[in-house]
């Protein structure tokens, strides 16, 4: 997927693990915190959940960039019950509409959210560098997708 900019996992506000392919535009001039994205996210989410009854948000829209997010669900392994993992992406939409980007962006990263999910279920999510691995995998996972 060409227009990726970057994915990520967003678990309790903390971006667990990411990958940059490409660099925004934006962030040449400004250095925006992975915690600052991944406690938006998470409140975004929550917000809507909480407000439209257990909906959750697709997509929002700034200027050329879509910030896309699939929410699902998992659990660690200090909790009794399942918990929202949001996978997020970042998008250029200048040129292509945006629902048929999300709908695009949904297909390619459903089984990425899904091989998270399975590996790290149970796990402590506290012990952020388990997951670094992991992005080797969402790089190789849209490596070899962009190139078919």
């Amino acid at each position: 997927m060409k227009e990726l900019y970057e994915l990520g996992f967003v678990f309790r506000g903390f971006v667990l693990v990411n990958h940059i392919f490409k660099n925004l535009p934006i962030l040449k001039e400004t250095k925006v915190n992975k915690d600052l994205r991944g406690a938006f996210i998470s409140a975004i989410n929550t917000f809507v959940d909480t407000a439209f009854n257990k909906s959750s948000l697709e997509y929002l829209e700034s200027g050329n960039i879509l910030f896309i997010f699939k929410v699902s669900e998992v659990q660690s392994g200090d909790n009794r019950t399942k918990e929202p993992i949001i996978l997020y992406g970042l998008v250029d939409k200048s040129k292509k509409k945006s629902d048929k980007l999300v709908r695009k962006f949904f297909e390619r990263v459903d089984p990425v959210l899904q091989l998270f999910v399975q590996k790290f279920e149970g796990a402590d999510f506290t012990e952020l560098n388990q997951f670094d691995n992991f992005k080797g995998v969402m790089e190789d996972f849209f490596i070899k997708k962009t190139q078919e």
